[in-house]
């Protein structure tokens, strides 16, 4: 006999699927936060000195995160949680602008100037990242998919299909915010236009290393914990 007391609520997301859900709506917002400081690679063998912003280490779990529920659930679900992450994204810029802009300090907090400085993005900058991110993302789920259903790959080779569409997207994504955010705009330091090309592949370059290095490791433990988590979950059903 069927039990219609329960006030239990229909589970429309995996519990892997709504833990991922969660996760990368915080690694969207945190990765603006984090972006406003460059962070030292070291100094490699012919590349020299690298330095990338420091919100590429959340951008690239974003990137591993979209290519595990690709993997996991498919094309159409990885690409509704693209979609769903401007609303977390849109809704951090309006907040910081309305916190820094509007809302007034207290008379005792001397940090106002410094506050601003470090979070405030002016408003290229805010589209910029608006931009790379949707064409970054959606293109590392397009290139990740495609590797997977045009090939014999399905649940092989892992770490090479996150890789090469990590590594594109990042390509991508950085030509894109690069020149919107400073083609043309002139550095209030030096008074000279930002040098736009050097600034591109000093960054392409420090993304591909970094990118090399994380990807092809995160994407094996989401994936892996995915599976365990609803392996784990349905135990208890």
């Amino acid at each position: 006999m069927t039990d219609t007391t329960s006030t239990a609520l229909p589970r429309t997301l995996s519990p892997s699927l709504f833990l991922f859900t969660i996760i990368y709506g915080g690694m969207v917002v945190l990765a603006g936060v984090l972006g406003t400081k460059l962070a030292s690679l070291g100094t490699w063998p012919l590349l020299g000195s690298l330095a990338v912003e420091s919100g590429i280490f959340a951008f690239l779990l974003l990137v591993v995160i979209s290519s595990a529920v690709a993997e996991l659930y498919g094309k159409r679900t990885a690409d509704r949680l693209v979609r769903l992450g401007f609303i977390p994204l849109i809704m951090s810029m309006i907040l910081l602008m309305t916190v820094i802009h509007v809302v007034p300090p207290a008379v005792f907090w001397h940090d106002q100037e410094s506050f601003a400085r470090i979070l405030g993005q002016g408003a290229r900058l805010q589209f910029a990242g608006l931009i790379a991110y949707g064409v970054s993302q959606t293109l590392n789920v397009a290139i990740f998919s495609k590797l997977t259903s045009s090939t014999n790959w399905s649940g092989k080779l892992l770490w090479f299909r996150a890789l090469v569409a990590g590594l594109l997207s990042q390509i991508v994504d950085t030509i894109l915010f690069v020149t919107i955010a400073f083609y043309g705009a002139i550095d209030k330091m030096t008074g000279q236009p930002y040098p736009v090309s050097q600034i591109m592949t000093g960054q392409i370059i420090s993304k591909m290393v970094l990118s090399t290095l994380m990807v092809p490791v995160f994407i094996y433990v989401f994936v892996a914990l995915g599976r365990w988590i609803d392996r784990r979950e349905g135990q208890f059903e």
